[in-house]
């Protein structure tokens, strides 16, 4: 199998650390959510997206693409890791309060900055067919939960 540069490795490094922070930022949420409906959905969330971390990074190896060591082109993973770190920042000050709204909320905002790094990563002109099924699919998963936690909040 061809190894894969530029853009479409930056994109496999930039979801896989969106996810891993994904997946703490649900665990703190599930560990601070008053409902427990909430704190068993929470989990599963951190679940998913720990298991999207390890589908991407297996699936990066398979072009040559070690996401452990974050090589993107010209190191811009940052990048991604700020915006991600930005959208779960406030978590923590959510769940201080123990009010869930709040903290579904922050979990909303979270979701929405994934989704706009899954959509940038789609357009990738190099990105192989596989990668955009896998990528796809999880784009869906992560807009499914936003669109579950959105409807939460109107009922809290």
């Amino acid at each position: 199998m061809a190894t894969i540069t530029g853009d479409a490795a930056r994109a496999y490094n930039d979801l896989v650390e969106i996810n891993k922070t994904a997946a703490k930022g649900y665990q703190e949420a599930a560990e601070g959510a008053s409902s427990s409906d909430l704190k068993a959905k929470f989990s599963q969330f951190s679940q998913q997206r720990a298991q999207f971390a390890s589908e991407l990074s297996q699936h990066a190896q398979q072009y040559g693409i070690n996401t452990e060591e974050g090589n993107t082109v010209e190191g811009l993973v940052a990048d991604a890791a700020a915006a991600v770190h930005r959208g779960w920042i406030n978590i923590k000050s959510a769940i201080t309060g123990q009010d869930d709204s709040a903290i579904l909320g922050e979990c909303e905002t979270g979701d929405a900055v994934a989704l706009q790094s899954y959509e940038t990563a789609m357009k990738s002109q190099n990105l192989p067919a596989e990668a955009r099924t896998v990528i796809q699919k999880q784009h869906s998963e992560i807009l499914s939960a936003k669109n579950w936690i959105t409807q939460q909040k109107g009922t809290r």
